[in-house]
């Protein structure tokens, strides 16, 4: 497995000049880095004009490996080939370098590049990326790739503490300003390309996001730049990306994985916007005992859930579970804005809460049956899409029933969660190690022994009359899984899923918006004069799946010709899992038009017939030959096309 790492851009608040002169001081040998041995100069030229200098080095390296195994690989150091190019002109230097012992085992490569930021001429950027492919290595590939990542990671954390070091030395030598830049022809010459708005600075990552090692910085920057790259919706704040990684002990596929499921949910279900569209019903403000209540010690917001008050069976009867569910979740993105705004405050970053947990009146009433089911989804849920965004949860005056309840919710709670779960019988909140190391006196509630007023809703009993029957729930079409514009389907080897749309008018415009949820599907425009039988349901059971929220439907019959019976309109777009397409058709005919995700197949290699290794791994990672797509198509007219056009352009120049 080839092992990549991508840095965050460090800036040195010195200009360019100053910079390269401490750079040069690493060379031949640097006392900082003990297993850089030697270096020596293996070509060297500079252009006609001076303007571009480039040099070769050989560098020598005794990495800190066991004695056994550099005995068995025959060597004492490790040879790497330098090549950097510095552009006086544009201001750049340019570093590219490989190893040189054991190439044809190990490959590493490594690219490093310094340039003036683009928004201060006087301050220099810093950036580095680097891949390690262990081939074979006598059998000890897992060790080797360990303390090639050990011996990297250690050498990064050191790389900046090196510059600063040397630019220090330079000023007690009141070098300040080594060659003048600003009075050369090439002062006012810009880099042309060079941005760092979608880019993340080092100081940026420790103000906002918080200590992170090299390898996870790397881990949150592929993250970032993939979805800049392939998701076309709204992309998720740093600190949410990061929550996703944090979750999966930065398993960069894992993460990726649980953050496109999540970014599609929240697509289908318009949670960006629920706290601007959600609207609190009456009997949760004056029935739900929960609410925000100041910070805890760390600054982190303070949720407190008075549960024992909380009458379950009579919310869900009034409510439902849809609406507790879509409470919930405007709870928890009211959340994570605080989160953002306690960051600004006490200027550190704060990426989770508390939460508080009241257990004094828990009974056999909360054990109802549809009301234990309702709480099972709503963690569920929130597992799902709010991951690591609870810091610490204090459960207070747990009762006796309390550990029949948390056998019952546990195993839905991950492990990680779990672990910051501090719980009190009885008033053992009081006394030490209890309320006041994680709360400040001031704030603790009234109703826990303190002097601060709460204005936590305490409950009580929801009247009967405000019960509603299941009809009634289910007819308000509430429901948060179904209340979306999008469709999902399920798409099978041999089984694509179409979707007709009939045009009575030429030159109307199709439009579609769709997220591919699992697999990867071709996308296919058909034009057919004649309708298409009554649409066949793919059996999913033959599949041996079931598919809830999910449905397969063909239209196009097999004994249909292309070209003759109906024709391609558009090229075949092959899209990924965790794409998100949009587009549009202006169609040419009347007709009837048939949109189709069929399964991807691997190609071939081409030498032979049988698949590459790669495309039978990929293959296995689809259970069941299954893909799944969410999409959403409208028919405009070509007048309605052209003013949303028209209004988008006027918006963009605004």
């Amino acid at each position: 497995m080839v092992q990549k790492y991508q840095s965050p851009v460090r800036v040195y608040k010195h200009p360019f000049e100053l910079v390269m002169a401490a750079y040069e001081r690493r060379f031949p040998t640097c006392h900082l880095i003990p297993i850089f041995v030697a270096s020596d100069v293996m070509k060297e030229e500079t252009s006609e004009d001076g303007s571009t200098h480039r040099i070769e080095r050989r560098c020598a390296l005794d990495v800190d490996a066991p004695r056994l195994l550099k005995r068995i690989a025959g060597v004492d150091y490790i040879y790497f080939i330098q090549k950097n190019t510095l552009n006086r002109k544009e201001r750049t230097l340019h570093i590219e370098s490989h190893n040189e012992t054991f190439s044809n085992r190990v490959i590493i490569h490594e690219t490093c590049c310094y340039s003036v930021h683009p928004e201060n001429e006087d301050w220099t950027c810093f950036e580095q990326s680097a891949s390690l492919d262990i081939k074979s290595f006598f059998g000890f590939e897992s060790t080797v790739e360990k303390i090639a990542m050990k011996q990297y990671a250690s050498s990064i954390n050191k790389g900046k503490e090196i510059i600063e070091y040397y630019l220090k030395e330079l000023d007690d030598e009141g070098i300040t300003h080594p060659l003048h830049h600003e009075n050369l022809v090439w002062l006012n010459y810009l880099i042309v390309g060079f941005c760092v708005a979608d880019k993340l600075d080092a100081d940026y990552i420790k103000r906002y996001l918080g200590d992170l090692t090299p390898l996870q910085e790397s881990c949150l920057i592929r993250l970032r730049k993939w979805l800049q790259e392939t998701h076309k919706g709204k992309i998720p704040k740093d600190e949410h990306i990061l929550r996703f990684l944090r979750a999966r002990d930065f398993n960069m596929d894992k993460a990726r994985e649980i953050l496109c499921q999540s970014l599609t949910w929240r697509k289908q279900h318009q949670v960006d916007y629920l706290l601007e569209t959600w609207s609190s019903p009456q009997v949760l403000q004056d029935y739900y005992t929960g609410g925000w209540h100041h910070h805890d010690r760390d600054g982190r917001p303070l949720y407190i859930l008075r549960l024992g008050q909380m009458d379950t069976k009579g919310l869900v009867r009034a409510l439902g579970e849809e609406s507790l569910l879509r409470h919930v979740l405007s709870i928890n993105e009211e959340g994570l804005r605080r989160c953002e705004e306690n960051t600004k405050v006490f200027g550190r970053p704060i990426s989770c809460w508390t939460c508080l947990v009241d257990l004094e009146g828990l009974n056999m009433r909360h054990l109802w049956r549809p009301g234990v089911k309702a709480l099972l989804r709503i963690i569920e849920v929130v597992e799902a899409n709010y991951p690591e965004t609870l810091g610490r949860l204090l459960i207070l005056r747990a009762p006796r029933v309390f550990p029949v309840l948390w056998t019952l919710v546990s195993p839905f709670i991950d492990e990680n969660t779990r672990k910051k779960f501090l719980i009190y019988a009885g008033n053992d909140y009081q006394g030490p190690g209890g309320l006041v190391d994680y709360i400040d006196k001031e704030i603790i509630p009234d109703f826990l022994g303190g002097e601060c007023m709460c204005e936590v809703p305490e409950g009580g009993l929801v009247p009967k009359s405000m019960y509603r029957t299941a009809e009634e729930l289910e007819n308000e079409d509430v429901r948060l899984w179904t209340e979306t514009i999008y469709q999902s389907a399920s798409i099978f080897k041999g089984a694509p899923h179409e979707l007709l749309i009939e045009i009575i008018d030429a030159s109307s415009v199709i439009t579609w918006d769709f997220d591919v949820c699992k697999g990867d599907v071709v996308f296919n425009i058909y034009h057919s004069k004649r309708a298409p039988q009554p649409p066949r349901k793919d059996p999913l059971g033959a599949h041996g799946i079931t598919s809830p929220g999910g449905n397969n439907v063909q239209l196009i019959d097999k004994s249909w010709t292309l070209g003759q019976d109906y024709s391609m309109v558009e090229s075949p777009l092959t899209c990924k899992e965790g794409e998100s397409v949009q587009g549009s058709h202006i169609t040419r005919w009347p007709g009837f038009y048939i949109l189709q995700w069929k399964f991807h197949n691997m190609p071939a290699c081409s030498a032979t017939n049988l698949p590459r290794v790669d495309d039978v791994l990929a293959t296995l990672q689809v259970s069941s030959h299954k893909c799944k797509v969410m999409y959403y198509t409208e028919v405009l007219g070509s007048e309605d096309f052209r003013l949303v056009a028209l209004c988008v352009c006027v918006y963009v120049c605004k």
